[in-house]
């Protein structure tokens, strides 16, 4: 069975069998939608599913549309670089959290007492030109950067979790317990102090590394939130590709990526997307080639990277579901 059909397949069962959800939205994004006439989306959800992806037979990047491979790299080397700021993306014309970085701007304008703010075509063309504008307001909310590489432990402690990970594997590959979280229960909700909880709680929240009795290295991804649609053909081949890295620098051969998913989820104006893209055939996956030179988690650059013989069916387009916090 072409590893692919297993993602195809839960599209299917969700869309057969899934339960509607209540949607949470700010009543900021509820106006946005009456400004322009449009229906609230609705959301179908299981709750348990999981994929199996062994990268020696491939790298798992999806055939049956086409998937924004830049973006997928270039995010997951700024969630390595440990910082939210996403300078780093604007500069690469990676715009997938240009939104999240627009919103927490106008939210900064309104707190000082502003009735007026940049567009986000505006704010963006901004953060590119100028330096000072960049540094007070790139700030996108992500989780994953700081806690991957500055996650906050007693006394205003910070681990870096992913050398904490390879420093391990290097000297006890066989030790249960290689994990890295992007979930904080001191800054999440009602959990956290007044003001620091952050603004998007990690959806991809820990993951994983086991080393087998073949030396290989697998990566197993708990992710409580999945935009089946959107998000769940980056993350898989995301988390495949920093396998991938991590194999390469600890000097390991490739297992497996595992994604382990809690709440599975399409949301109503993809439906249509969902049902054309279960239609298709999967291709052959394509190969990633990664620079063996580098041999430090922190070297890597976007030139590292070659992807070969992806040829998948055409893209389909699906509207960003943002609803404004949690």
């Amino acid at each position: 069975m072409h590893p692919e059909l297993q993602y195809l397949n839960l599209l299917d069962h969700i869309l057969k069998n899934g339960y509607q959800k209540e949607l949470f939205m700010t009543p900021e994004v509820k106006s946005d939608y009456d400004q322009k006439g449009q229906k609230y989306p609705t959301i179908q959800s299981v709750f348990g599913a999981s994929m199996r992806f062994d990268l020696k037979q491939g790298f798992p990047l999806l055939t049956t549309k086409k998937v924004f491979w830049k973006g997928v790299i270039v995010e997951l080397l700024w969630f390595l670089k440990g910082s939210s700021n996403g300078q780093f993306l604007v500069d690469n014309n990676v715009h997938i959290w240009d939104d999240w970085m627009w919103k927490k701007y106008v939210e900064i304008q309104k707190k000082e007492g502003k009735d007026s703010w940049l567009q986000l075509d505006e704010f963006i063309a901004k953060i590119k030109i100028d330096a000072e504008f960049a540094e007070k307001y790139s700030d996108t909310g992500a989780p994953y950067p700081t806690a991957w590489r500055h996650f906050k432990g007693h006394e205003d402690r910070e681990v870096d979790q992913i050398k904490w990970v390879i420093a391990g594997l290097k000297k006890k590959p066989a030790r249960k317990s290689y994990m890295v979280s992007g979930w904080h229960p001191a800054y999440i909700y009602e959990m956290a102090r007044d003001g620091e909880s952050v603004s998007l709680p990690a959806c991809h929240t820990f993951f994983q590394l086991n080393v087998n009795d073949k030396n290989e290295l697998s990566l197993a991804l708990y992710q409580r939130s999945a935009d089946m649609f959107l998000g769940v053909p980056f993350n898989i081949a995301s988390y495949a590709a920093l396998t991938m890295m991590i194999a390469q620098v600890t000097g390991l051969g490739l297992g497996e990526f595992i994604h382990f998913i809690g709440d599975a989820h399409i949301y109503s104006n993809h439906f249509d997307q969902c049902k054309e893209q279960i239609t298709r055939a999967p291709k052959n996956f394509p190969t990633l080639k990664i620079n063996p030179k580098i041999d430090d988690i922190d070297k890597f650059s976007i030139d590292d990277f070659e992807l070969l013989d992806y040829n998948p069916h055409p893209q389909l387009k699906g509207e960003v579901f943002n609803c404004g916090g949690y």
